[in-house]
């Protein structure tokens, strides 16, 4: 599977000598599509992220003359310092938790398909938005030798915003190299056994610890781009199911809820923030989970674990308690390797 070149010389014959060039089997390797994170928990950095995040016409598709205004006046002028203080308080000696357990992911998928191919299979992280960016993770492959990509979008249910808009970035980006490599992509992953038996690992022995409720907080989305035919809410509840089976009746009763709503415009609900209010002024005990986040992030760590369990708690809430993501546990190692090696059939 490397790129190298063998040289065989045949006799010479009429005074010349004819060299055959024979390539060995093409590269193959792998490019984590992940959301994005800043630099650094800086104003200026985070303003930089939201600058691209929000300017992405998946995430935000208003009409240019009405939305940019509001995103170069009050967004990216107040915004930015916020964020940056939320960003302070989850941030690691080693850097951002999301780019940070994502590296982490990425050299343990490559050691799995390594050890299956016999031979080395890169792995990189490209962020959509941010650093490592998707452009520098195909030039981190090319540089290689790898000229069939396979693309992990760490998203397991689809959303325009998110896999399809990282995915319109790759094929942009791949599409004005002058040697275009092949694309394969793991389709949405939602219902995969290996997913939801990963997801129930994580959440194994709640209920015996006296919660009554496991929220499954997914991302937030406009509720007019379901509307408008985005399969996201359908994946999530799909994916609830699929969970409530592989726990069993021994679990906590099961909600799904969404989080990070922006904006005025309406998003799918119930809410996070509501529900979390409502359950804690019935002193109820909940966990949470976040199944739509393969890595933890600001949603999961503040969002969640500390703006989350201080309403719950304040609002009179008896227990709280937040489940770690997949992040780089080895059943979730295991169950992306087996997702990318279906995916990589003919190729490894």
């Amino acid at each position: 599977m490397g790129t190298g070149r063998l040289r065989k010389t045949r006799p010479r014959r009429h005074g010349f000598s004819a060299t055959i060039v024979l390539r060995e089997a093409k590269l193959t390797g792998v490019i984590l599509l992940q959301l994005g994170t800043p630099d650094e928990p800086t104003p200026a950095a985070v303003r930089r992220y939201l600058r691209e995040f929000l300017s992405d016409r998946r995430v935000v598709d208003l009409n240019r003359a009405i939305w940019l205004p509001v995103l170069y006046g009050a967004v990216l002028t107040r915004r930015p310092a916020e964020s940056a203080k939320l960003y302070r308080k989850v941030w690691t000696p080693e850097g951002s938790p999301l780019a940070v357990i994502s590296e982490r992911q990425a050299r343990g998928l490559s050691q799995r398909l390594s050890a299956i191919a016999s031979c080395d299979v890169p792995v990189v992280v490209g962020m959509r938005y941010g650093n490592p960016s998707i452009a520098a993770a195909l030039d981190r492959l090319s540089a290689a030798g790898v000229d069939r990509v396979l693309a992990f979008p760490m998203y397991p249910q689809y959303a325009g915003a998110t896999t399809g808009s990282s995915l319109e970035k790759l094929f942009e980006v791949a599409g004005k190299r002058r040697v275009v490599p092949s694309i394969r992509v793991v389709p949405p992953y939602f219902e995969d056994p290996g997913y939801i038996g990963a997801l129930a690992q994580t959440a194994t022995g709640l209920g015996a610890a006296g919660e009554s409720v496991l929220l499954l907080s997914f991302h937030g989305l406009p509720k007019r781009y379901a509307a408008e035919g985005d399969p996201y809410p359908e994946q999530c509840a799909a994916t609830a199911k699929r969970l409530a089976e592989a726990l069993g009746p021994e679990a906590p009763a099961i909600r799904v809820v969404f989080q990070s709503r922006f904006g005025r415009e309406e998003w799918l609900q119930p809410y996070l923030d509501v529900t979390l209010e409502q359950l804690g002024h019935e002193r109820a005990s909940v966990a949470v989970m976040a199944p739509g986040f393969t890595a933890d992030c600001l949603e999961t760590i503040e969002e969640i674990g500390i703006r989350g369990a201080e309403q719950f708690t304040e609002a009179g809430g008896a227990q709280f308690t937040r489940i770690a993501c997949l992040n780089d546990q080895p059943v979730w190692l295991d169950a992306m390797a087996a997702l990318a090696r279906r995916d990589l059939a003919g190729w490894l």
